[in-house]
């Protein structure tokens, strides 16, 4: 169990907020009646079991950095759509779509350089 950082938390804040079904702003989590749980965390452990399985995945950075034990995983951006994905070292691209557009360019610039129409003369 790690303390969460200032990032972690502000990315868990604004998840609730915007995606949470069970989170109102006047009345706070609605199936517990009280302040959201999620809202304060701290450290990394046990989550809402709605936040972990429905509204987590929706941010793969976040959820990479709070399932792993230790310190949070270095993330870059995707070469492609440059949303933010986690170093693991065989990973390249957030999603199969940014991987397949990546072939599609590379195979556009290697057939272009082939015909001769990239080469300046």
């Amino acid at each position: 169990m790690r303390e969460l950082t200032r990032e972690e938390k502000a990315a868990i804040r604004s998840l609730v907020k915007k995606w949470c079904a069970n989170y109102d702003r006047e009345y706070g989590c609605l199936p517990l009646d009280c302040e959201c749980y999620m809202l304060g965390k701290c450290w990394t452990g046990a989550y809402c079991r709605y936040f972990r399985e429905a509204v987590l995945p929706l941010n793969p950075a976040l959820e990479a950095a709070l399932n792993t034990e230790g310190p949070a995983p270095e993330i870059r951006p995707c070469p492609v759509c440059g949303r933010p994905i986690p170093i693991d070292g065989r990973r390249r691209y957030c999603s199969a779509a940014c991987g397949a557009a990546a072939l599609r360019l590379q195979k556009r610039s290697y057939m272009r350089k082939k015909r001769g129409w990239g080469v300046e003369n």
